[in-house]
C-alpha cells in the first residue's frame, strides 16, 4: 500500500473517520505522531503490561501481544481485545484496514468519554504519560487540512 502522499493517506483514513464521526485530519495527525505512517510499527509498553495485562492473562504469547501497541495508530493489543477484536493474532492490527477500524473505534470512545473535547480525548488515547501529547498531535493537523 502506497502511503507516500497526503492524498493517499487522507483517502485511506476517510472511510474509518467517517464511520466513527472523526475528522480525517485528526486521524492522520495521530498516525504521524504514533507510527510515522509505518503500518508495521509495533512497540512494547512494559508499564501497560505490568499494570493492565499481567493481572488478567496467562500465557506468554497472548500477554506479550496484548502489551504491545500495533500498526499505524499504535493501538494496544489489550484495548483491541476489550473493544471486541477477535482476530487470532493481534499482529493483524498492522493491516491498515483492520488497525484503523479498531483504532478509530477506540478514539471515538475517547471522544465520547471527554464529551468531544479533542485535546482531552487525545490525552486519554495516549494514556496520559506524555503531558504534551495532545499539543504535539494538534500541531500536525495543519499538514492534512
Amino acid at each position: 500500500m502506497d502511503l507516500s502522499t497526503i492524498d493517499a493517506r487522507r483517502q485511506l483514513v476517510s472511510k474509518f473517520a467517517t464511520l466513527y464521526g472523526l475528522a480525517p485530519e485528526l486521524i492522520c495527525a495521530v498516525i504521524e505522531q504514533e507510527s510515522s505512517w509505518n503500518q508495521w510499527a509495533i512497540r512494547p509498553e512494559p508499564a501497560f503490561e505490568e499494570r493492565y495485562v499481567l493481572p488478567l492473562h496467562e500465557g506468554i504469547l497472548e500477554t506479550w501481544s496484548r502489551s504491545m501497541s500495533w500498526g499505524l495508530m499504535q493501538l494496544m493489543g489489550e484495548v483491541a481485545r476489550e473493544l471486541g477484536f477477535e482476530g487470532k493474532y493481534l499482529s493483524q492490527l498492522c493491516d491498515p484496514d483492520i488497525g484503523l477500524l479498531w483504532s478509530c473505534k477506540k478514539l471515538r470512545h475517547c471522544m465520547d468519554a471527554t464529551e468531544g473535547v479533542v485535546e482531552a480525548a487525545l490525552q486519554r488515547w495516549n494514556g496520559g504519560a506524555n503531558k504534551n501529547y495532545s499539543a504535539e498531535v494538534m500541531a500536525r493537523i495543519i499538514k492534512y487540512t
